[in-house]
């Protein structure tokens, strides 16, 4: 599969050619002047819209799940076919991904390219011949050290699958650019605005109703969908690779982890063996014992929270989906008070270079994180066994018990003494509620001097109680920190170092560059200008606002005028952006003697000839210069 990687270039490079020679470029280059037979073709070939674009979106969501099985590869630079030095590692990594980016162009060329027919053809013969040589692999080689007989098929299963979809999808793509061509069928419009939005709009523009319909259990207490709402592709084809990433990472954990503690089973037989045949101590045959119940704690401990950091973050990728809509939709609503004040106008660079790096970071994120989860985990299921489990099968439930209730009455009394702090300044300390209806007390001091005694006295054992709470606060942030390393959407920094945090920092600049691309708002205002300016013959999402039909002529020419007086009146320096401010029929009235001479009577001179232009017969417009009083807010 490594060698047809390589060669999976060539067929890569002719398809990216007959795309690239089937579309025009906008602007001309000057090698179009000298090559006339051109025609301005050879233009550059888009994979997929990251930003705006909402077609296809399973369709590329199957084509990462496609990249997924050589996305993994790039970890290791087993896929070179030579030796390189270990300081060119980073050179390495950068031609592997290169290389695996254009051996998979093509699934990605062939569903955004506008040319649908020859698009299908190409993805069809492509995308047939990965099947092919995937299946032909796994059925000449399908057994592996570790998962056994059928393990590529175990492994690459996901990846066939995806590849199986894709062929399907070409498939529908052809016959439905046959029937287009056809004239069977017509092809769908392209407009800004999609239907969800204009539903999202709608909703907005709705009044709330007085009954709003019940919601399940699932959704008050899982997720709520929302069915105006839709991922992007970059979104959904992260989620797919980090699923495909995870179940792939979990079989290798579980295959080495077990290969490992096979290895620590055959030192500890040796190790036994050698213990027997060379009369060895009675502390070393004490140690034997203790590391046969080690081992089998351990592998057992590991097996069960591969499961439990499997799940963990197969939720977390769930849940990074989740606050990405729940994050974009407080954007639109202008809400900003969920993220940290630095972080309320980022830069634009920042924002767009965010969208190229959130995709890959999410996903080493998310890979990465599970394998510290996982250790985490387990040195907590270590930590359970030995404290609350290995007791009770040794006979030793009642020294567990009594240690166990040292360790918990010593906590109860810490937390007691806080809580009681708490309510002796609740009772005595405080002055009363200046109102019954007050849920609480106001923050006013009450009997001041045995406030300062208690003050005092507590002075001394607070000491001591925060060298313990120090160091519980620095154990919390470890575990905190560690347990929500792959989740890029919440920072794991202190308040005031977020920014020191690259992960939030991509998640931050993503989310803005998608409010700012795709608000339903702003498209919708867009998408009005678009329909107001060109006449279509269709039906658009935009008639489906059911707007009034537009006023005669003579009304319109008449309001346009009357607008065009009072938007130069109360913004009078508009004049010198006008044709023929200079050249006025009119001689403008000399200024009151009153009113100094200055920069801003002049422009309301300006003003008042423009509007006499504007209205020349008008009787409300006199002909004497009105005194005006412009301030530097009208202006």
């Amino acid at each position: 599969m490594d060698l047809f990687l390589h060669l999976s270039l060539i067929p890569a490079v002719v398809i990216l050619v007959v795309l690239s020679s089937l579309q025009r470029r906008v602007q001309r280059l000057p090698i179009d002047y000298r090559l006339p037979f051109l025609e301005g073709r050879f233009a550059i070939v888009v994979p997929l819209d990251t930003i705006g674009s909402l077609s296809n979106r399973w369709s590329y969501g199957f084509a990462f799940g496609a990249v997924s099985s050589s996305v993994l590869l790039l970890f290791s630079e087993r896929y070179v076919p030579f030796n390189v030095p270990p300081w060119a590692r980073a050179i390495v990594y950068l031609v592997g991904a290169l290389e695996v980016g254009l051996a998979y162009f093509p699934f990605f060329a062939c569903l955004s390219t506008p040319f649908r027919g020859a698009g299908a053809v190409l993805g069809i013969l492509y995308s047939l011949t990965w099947i092919i040589v995937t299946l032909w692999d796994i059925f000449t080689c399908p057994s592996g050290k570790t998962l056994g007989k059928y393990q590529k098929l175990i492994v690459q299963w996901p990846c066939i699958l995806s590849l199986i979809f894709l062929l399907g999808r070409f498939i529908y793509i052809l016959v439905k650019a046959v029937r287009i061509h056809l004239q069977l069928e017509q092809e769908d419009p392209e407009e800004l605005m999609q239907q969800h939005h204009v539903q999202h709009v709608k909703r907005l523009l709705r009044k709330t109703p007085a009954r709003s319909e019940p919601i399940s259990w699932f959704q008050s207490r899982v997720y709520e969908w929302d069915p105006y709402f839709k991922f992007p592709n970059r979104i959904i084809g992260t989620a797919v690779i980090s699923l495909i990433g995870l179940y792939t990472m979990t079989l290798a954990d579980y295959s080495l982890s077990d290969l490992a503690f096979d290895q620590v089973d055959r030192w500890k037989n040796i190790l036994k063996h050698l213990a027997g045949t060379c009369n060895q101590s009675e502390a070393v045959e004490a140690v034997i014992p203790q590391l046969e119940e080690f081992s089998y704690v351990a592998r057992k401990s590991w097996l069960a929270t591969t499961i439990f950091a499997s799940l963990t973050s197969v939720a977390y990728t769930f849940h990074v989906l989740a606050c990405y809509r729940k994050h974009l939709k407080r954007l639109w609503a202008g809400q900003k008070g969920f993220l940290p004040e630095k972080f309320h106008n980022p830069s634009s660079a920042v924002s767009m270079a965010a969208i190229a790096r959130y995709s890959g970071w999410q996903i080493a994120f998310t890979l990465w994180g599970y394998l510290i989860v996982h250790f985490v985990q387990f040195l907590f299921a270590l930590l359970f066994v030995y404290l609350l489990v290995l007791p009770f099968q040794h006979g030793r439930a009642l020294a567990m018990f009594t240690n166990l209730g040292i360790i918990l009455l010593t906590i109860g009394l810490v937390v007691a003494l806080v809580i009681l702090q708490v309510v002796l300044v609740q009772i005595f300390f405080l002055q009363d509620k200046m109102s019954p209806t007050d849920k609480s007390k106001p923050l006013a001091l009450n009997n001041r001097k045995a406030f300062h005694c208690f003050n005092y006295f507590f002075f001394f054992y607070n000491v001591v109680m925060g060298l313990s709470n120090c160091i519980l606060r620095l154990l919390f942030s470890i575990v905190v920190g560690t347990w929500l390393v792959s989740r890029i959407d919440r920072t794991i920094m202190q308040r005031g170092y977020e920014s020191m945090d690259p992960g939030y920092n991509t998640w931050i600049g993503m989310i803005f560059a998608d409010h700012y691309h795709n608000n339903p708002v702003m498209v919708c205002f867009c998408q009005l200008l678009v329909s107001n300016k060109l006449e279509r013959r269709t039906v658009t999402v935009y008639s489906t606002f059911s707007n009034t039909p537009p006023e005669s002529a003579v009304n319109s020419k008449a309001r346009r005028r009357w607008t065009l007086l009072y938007t130069l009146l109360r913004n009078p320096r508009l004049i010198l952006l006008r044709k023929g401010h200079l050249t006025s029929p009119s001689s403008p009235p000399s200024p009151s003697p009153s009113s100094p001479s200055s920069p801003q009577a002049d422009t309301v001179v300006r003003a008042w000839v423009m509007a006499s232009q504007t209205t020349p017969n008008s009787p409300a417009v006199s002909r004497s210069a009105p005194e005006v009083t412009v301030t530097p807010a009208e202006d």
